[in-house]
This record gives structure tokens, C-alpha cells and sequence, in this order.
């Protein structure tokens, strides 16, 4: 029942996606707070019931049934209904087989970027829309503002927790249904708010950057999937200085677990054709720029700029990479050129390229190739 003074608005409806953590908990709280009609709703993306099915797939540490079970009594807690959706398909065929091809390719992949953008900004939001909801709501650290053309996707408050680089697949209409409710508070203060609440999740750690792996290390996570033999590690003229275990243990600009005498040695390339580590010394990492492929654009007036060169902004190449300074450039079959200001050191083909003017995500893409 709406509060004396609620607008229509304040009892729209939202569906809010519950990790069983303390951001999605305290999004659902404050929405609650804010008179919002509200309805929890987990992700199942492994199936319980079996530990292990025929390809040896183990559910990792997202959205166990800890998580769900936590998630369920928070909302029980708020007098909100809940539900759990079965997404075990998607979320095997869009971001675990895409998480091991990529390493067969020798790529290194970004997983969360494609679980936010299928499961969470398609297929949930597609659910909730199927609900009748007015909005999604999650518990990410970004903002979602005003702009005379649309929404601009901005960096939460906190930049040490900020998580719009895992965004930037974001479309217009999207952004129009979701909601980013802690986007404004620091994790501090999302953590008070829990406490003083009561919520069960205030002391709950924060899982895992892969979160699906429950392995002790990605590498034996991928070992029981992919079977590749080792091979050699050759320096940049190709001559031989040692053996790799198998290349989706190494990335690019990786130094450590090489064990070669001499160096010290970074990962330069990794050659799947021939089934080699291309290393060399540290200078030889940085690049002058990058090509990537299948871009957004969440701004259009930075993707028409970017037809003749957009500048006085930044490309992060990973998530916690500070930012280079850029200019970018659309090229004729819509992939963009990113051309630093100074040379940039290990990209890894893979990875996204998020661009950035300020606080506000412009757009971005998969990166292709780095530029010498």
C-alpha cells in the first residue's frame, strides 16, 4: 500500500535481480524505502540437484543455492514476493562455452560483460517485461542519467566498486527500463544501510571476479574442458626457451609461472596455430593503439563525431586499467581505431575497450588487436 504522498510513479513496478549479496539486498531495500512495487528475483544458473554433468560443469560460486536462499529470506524480510528463473541454457551457452572458446582461440575473455549483457539486460529484462514490470533494477555500481538525446550510463559514485565497464553493451531502450539504485552510494554506505536495515547479507564478502568457476584457479577450471597439449615457448625470433603447459593458462603481459631462466619474459602473443608462447622483454607490450569489433555506442553524438576522429577521451582496456588517454575513429566496416596518446602496455586481445569522456561511458567493443 502506497504511503500518504506517494505518486504514481513511486509505485511502479520493479523487478530486482538478486545475486544473495549485499548490493542487490540493499537495491531492494531502498526501493522498498522508495515505494516502489517490488518482486526478487534470482538467476538458477547451474542445475543443483547433480554436481557435476557430462562435460564435468560444476556450479561455481554465483547464485548457489546459498546465494538463493539468502536472496529469498531478504525479501521475505522486506514483505516482497520471490522467484527464482531458470537461465542453466543461456547461461552455459552464452557465457561459459564463450568463456572456454575464447581461450581456445587465444583470446582472453571477459565473462561478466556477456552474463550482464544476455542474462541480466536480455533475457531477465525480458522476464520482467513478460511480468508487466515497469523496470529492472540490479545492484551495480553505475548511474543512469538524463540526456537530450536519451540515457547516459555514468560511473557510480564510488570508483573503487564502479562496474560500468561491464556495461557498455548497453542499448538506449535498456537503459530506459533499468534501474541502478546503489549508483549513487558508496560501498560504505551501501554496507550501513544493510546493517541498519537488517539485512542478512551487511557482512556477506564479495564473491569472485570469475564467478562461476568453484575450481581453485580458472586454469583447472578450463583443464577439464579443453585438452590441450603443451608446447613451446619461443621468443620473438622464435627460437625456443621452454615449455608451456597448455596456453589457456597464459595471457597476455603475464610474467609469472613462465619458469625460464634468463629475462625477465612477458607473454608477447599467443600463438594457437602453432601451438606457441610468443615471449619477450617488457618494452616490447606496449602499443600505440587498438582495432576492436562489435561496438555500442550508448551516446550517438559521440558515435557521429567518431566518424572523423573523437578525442578528449580515455579507453580503459581492462577493469581496473586507469584509463589511457585517445583519440578513436569509426573505420569504414564499423569497427573503431583507438590510437593512444602514449603507449599502452598489454593489450589483450578479448578484452573489452570501454570509452570514456569524464564519468560517462560513451561506448565500447571486444578488442581485435593491439597496434605497434
Amino acid at each position: 500500500m502506497a504511503k500518504k504522498g506517494m505518486t504514481v510513479l513511486a509505485r511502479k513496478k520493479v523487478v530486482v535481480a538478486m545475486s544473495g549479496g549485499v548490493d542487490s539486498s540493499t537495491a531492494l531495500a531502498l526501493l522498498v524505502e522508495q515505494g516502489y512495487e517490488c518482486i526478487g528475483v534470482s538467476m538458477q544458473l547451474w542445475d543443483y540437484s547433480k554436481k557435476n554433468d557430462s562435460s564435468g560443469a560444476t556450479g561455481g560460486s554465483c547464485c548457489t543455492l546459498d546465494d538463493i536462499h539468502d536472496a529469498r529470506r531478504v525479501a521475505e524480510s522486506l514483505g516482497v514476493p520471490f522467484y527464482v528463473v531458470n537461465v542453466e541454457e543461456a547461461f552455459s551457452k552464452e557465457v561459459v562455452d564463450y568463456f572456454v572458446s575464447s581461450y581456445l582461440s587465444g583470446a582472453t575473455p571477459n565473462p561478466c560483460i556477456k552474463c550482464n549483457q544476455i542474462l541480466k539486460f536480455e533475457v531477465l529484462l525480458k522476464k520482467a517485461l513478460g511480468l508487466e514490470a515497469d523496470f529492472l533494477a540490479t545492484g551495480h555500481y553505475a548511474r543512469i542519467e538524463d540526456a537530450p538525446w536519451g540515457k547516459k550510463l555514468v560511473q557510480g559514485v564510488d570508483h573503487s566498486k564502479d562496474q560500468s565497464y561491464f556495461l557498455f553493451t548497453m542499448t538506449q531502450p535498456q537503459l530506459e527500463r533499468v534501474l541502478f539504485p546503489v549508483g549513487a552510494l558508496t560501498k560504505k554506505e551501501v554496507r550501513e544501510r544493510a546493517r541498519a536495515l537488517g539485512l542478512r547479507t551487511s557482512e556477506k564478502a564479495e564473491s569472485q571476479e570469475i564467478c562461476f568457476v568453484e575450481e581453485p584457479s580458472y586454469a583447472d577450471f578450463l583443464s577439464t574442458r579443453i585438452n590441450l597439449p603443451s608446447g613451446d615457448i619461443v621468443d620473438q625470433r622464435g627460437r625456443v626457451l621452454g615449455a608451456h603447459k597448455g596456453l589457456f593458462n597464459y595471457t597476455i603481459g603475464q610474467r609469472k609461472g613462465l619458469n625460464l631462466s634468463g629475462g625477465p619474459f612477458y607473454v608477447l602473443d599467443i600463438d594457437t596455430i602453432n601451438n606457441r608462447l610468443v615471449v619477450g622483454p617488457q618494452e616490447l607490450l606496449y602499443s600505440n593503439g587498438l582495432i576492436a569489433g562489435e561496438v555500442n555506442w550508448i551516446n550517438p553524438e559521440a558515435r557521429e563525431t567518431a566518424k572523423e576522429s573523437l578525442t578528449g577521451v580515455t579507453a580503459k582496456i581492462r577493469y581496473r586499467h586507469h584509463g589511457a588517454p585517445c583519440k578513436v575513429a569509426i573505420l569504414p566496416d564499423g569497427r573503431i581505431k583507438a590510437e593512444f596518446i602514449e603507449p599502452e602496455k598489454a593489450v589483450a586481445p578479448g578484452q573489452a575497450v570501454v570509452i570514456y569522456r569524464d564519468d560517462e561511458v560513451l561506448g565500447g567493443g571486444w578488442i581485435e588487436c593491439a597496434l605497434k
